[in-house]
């Protein structure tokens, strides 16, 4: 994944839409991914309480932007 906006980054991005973190995942970055991941089901699975279904989709969004907007060092 070389740059912002590569393919590489698209199908991260679309990744991460399906299921949180694996656009991370997919870009070899394990901590964010998981992160990613936790934080989101967590807070779907405690959806009936409304407050944390709206910070859920906030971290599924972030996660679609981060995975779309990630630069590599290299």
């Amino acid at each position: 994944m070389s740059q912002q906006g590569s393919a590489g980054n698209v199908l991260a991005a679309v990744a991460s839409l399906f299921f949180p973190g694996l656009g991370q995942l997919l870009q070899g970055r394990i901590l964010a991914a998981l992160l990613f991941f936790c934080i989101t089901v967590f807070c779907y699975f405690f959806s009936v309480l409304v407050f944390p279904f709206i910070i859920g989709a906030l971290f599924h969004l972030w996660s679609i932007i981060d995975a779309a907007r990630f630069k590599s060092d290299s």
